[in-house]
């Protein structure tokens, strides 16, 4: 069983897609989402306090600064504009892929668990994961 999910998305950020899943999401098997993208990324992270979501986007903010930074200096990749090498690398740095355990339907997530996409681009995109349970 294979879907596509499409998010849209306004910048940088965490975007909760879990509801989506869950209610496409039957039987029993392994759940596999992939991110067909390569300035985005997919994590499990908590969905109970927005603040968890904040800490993680500065954090990156600040691991990974633009190429204005002086910091970034040294990049080549420019063109596409200053916060697009560094999603690259955070998508290097973070999952494409996550892989859950289904069970007659309900995602085996813990109870503050939820699933993100984590856009790393400034400008607002069309984000499509595939989703594949087998």
């Amino acid at each position: 069983m294979q879907t596509r999910f499409e998010i849209a998305t306004n910048g940088p950020g965490l975007y909760e897609l879990t509801r989506q899943v869950v209610d496409w999401a039957e039987g029993t098997g392994l759940l596999t989402l992939f991110i067909q993208h390569t300035s985005a990324s997919l994590v499990i992270q908590e969905n109970a306090d927005p603040e968890v979501q904040v800490d993680l986007q500065n954090y990156f903010a600040r691991l990974v600064p633009p190429t204005t930074d002086p910091s970034m200096a040294y990049l080549t990749h420019t063109y596409e504009g200053p916060d697009d090498m560094p999603a690259h690398i955070k998508a290097a740095l973070l999952p494409t892929h996550l892989s859950i355990p289904v069970t007659d339907g309900t995602l085996a997530l813990g109870t503050w668990q939820g699933i993100y996409l984590f856009e790393h681009r400034d400008r607002p995109h069309r984000r499509h994961v595939v989703a594949h349970l087998a």
